[in-house]
């Protein structure tokens, strides 16, 4: 029997590939670099599967290319902005993300950037690096203290709840703002408005989803609403943000320091935000433990058995 010609649009996991071989015909994408609009539309031609990451932009020119052979879009990943939904339901095409396997490693790295950005981590291994210390002093990258501190988080899903847990051990208060109030959210704890929220909190953090109606939610307005030693953070969508507005405000003080690890069009980043220095930024790491981005694989690997089994696979999207 011939086996389902899948490709991946990057290198994955050893044993995510070593497990995808033995029941596939496998094309790796070697160089590891992102494939542009025309090489993917080839690929729906050429295989029964595509693989994309979050990184890749699979849109109605891809979905909809002539001739095309795909049947599935095993995304890797949780989310699915990328991939236009509605070419994928005109075109017969089903297609599966990864959700649940990312809570603790993104929560992690929410938890992280809260604490570099508070304690200005970043400003101090910068000049560490760069020889600029010159020594312990009473008054030398004075940060701020997370206990007692209010802890607003925007969206309420798993990796919110995680990053709740976490705050809670280092004494945060947290209150929340999300389309309707969950059983687990105290009354008190619940903004059903935005502004209400980030007039009072100490630290906010991003987990909306993406989508038309949450793009550049902080915008302008939002930042000058925050309090003007309060911390931003964003392991969400990077859509959430207006990056350059973001910018002027850490320029101006408007708000003391944001952490990003996510970016409305990464790879590149805003310009201007390269050199603030209270401004933490990482390389989308979080998802990036080598635990987590083999349950991920494996979630993909899970979705495609199962269609190709002719069973409804367990994490669709279209």
């Amino acid at each position: 029997m011939t086996k389902p010609k899948i490709l991946l649009t990057r290198r994955w996991p050893e044993a995510v590939e070593a497990r995808l071989a033995a029941s596939y015909e496998v094309t790796l994408n070697e160089s590891d670099v992102p494939m542009d609009a025309a090489a993917l539309a080839q690929a729906m031609r050429e295989h029964d599967a595509l693989c994309p990451t979050v990184t890749d932009k699979i849109g109605r020119d891809v979905i909809l290319a002539e001739g095309r052979r795909a049947r599935i879009i095993g995304n890797y990943g949780a989310g699915f902005e990328h991939i236009d939904l509605d070419a994928a339901h005109e075109g017969g095409i089903v297609v599966t993300n990864t959700p649940d396997v990312l809570t603790d490693a993104t929560a992690d790295i929410a938890m992280m950037l809260i604490l570099m950005a508070t304690r200005r981590a970043g400003e101090g291994e910068r000049e560490l690096r760069a020889g600029a210390w010159t020594g312990w002093r009473p008054t030398h990258l004075l940060g701020r203290s997370l206990r007692g501190k209010v802890l607003g988080l925007v969206g309420y899903g798993r990796i919110a709840r995680a990053v709740a847990e976490r705050a809670k051990a280092f004494g945060m208060q947290i209150i929340v703002h999300s389309r309707s109030r969950a059983e687990d959210v105290p009354e008190e704890a619940y903004h059903a408005s935005l502004d209400s929220l980030l007039r009072i909190a100490d630290v906010v953090s991003l987990h909306a989803p993406g989508g038309v109606a949450t793009r550049h939610m902080i915008d302008a307005a939002a930042l000058a609403t925050m309090k003007r030693d309060a911390v931003l953070v964003n392991t969400g969508r990077g859509t959430l943000i207006d990056e350059a507005t973001l910018a002027a405000a850490l320029r101006e003080g408007t708000i003391a320091a944001a952490g990003l690890d996510v970016y409305e069009r990464e790879p590149a980043v805003e310009t201007a935000l390269v050199d603030l220095p209270n401004a933490v930024l990482l390389p989308h790491l979080g998802s990036a433990t080598l635990e987590t981005r083999e349950a991920m694989g494996m979630k993909v690997a899970d979705n495609l058995d199962a269609f190709f089994a002719g069973q409804e696979p367990l994490d669709r999207v279209a």
